[in-house]
């Protein structure tokens, strides 16, 4: 089992940026990849941002990319998604999510994870 625990989240204006962050605990050997995934009311979870930790390689959805960065920290377990000039549609939940099987070509679905953090909210105001 692998327990994934995200903070960070929080209320800002357009623009601004935050952190987000998942401790990984538990069996983390094994892990394929890991990322990131929101979900707006109404809307489905989506993917936004990926990295395989085979190798480093690292994934964004289109609606992120050039606006968020993520990476990892082997030593305390932790990932991070840096997410910069947020826009009102950023708004969601963001959940944090591990996978050990493989992912390629798939990195930011739903289905090679799983497992998954509780959750952390993100609002963004315009």
């Amino acid at each position: 089992q692998v327990q994934l625990v995200e903070s960070g989240g929080g209320s800002v204006q357009a623009g601004e940026s935050l952190r987000l962050s998942c401790a990984a605990s538990g069996h983390t050997y094994g892990t394929y990849c890991m990322g990131w995934f929101r979900q707006a009311p109404g809307k489905e979870r989506e993917g936004v941002a990926a990295m395989d930790l085979r190798g480093g390689s690292s994934y964004y959805s289109d609606s992120v990319k050039g606006r968020f960065t993520i990476s990892q920290d082997n030593a305390k377990n932790t990932l991070y998604i840096q997410m910069n000039s947020l826009k009102h549609d950023d708004t969601a939940m963001y959940y944090c999510a591990a996978g050990r099987i493989d992912c390629s070509g798939a990195y930011l679905k739903n289905y090679v994870y799983g497992y998954w953090g509780q959750g952390t909210q993100v609002t963004v105001s315009s």
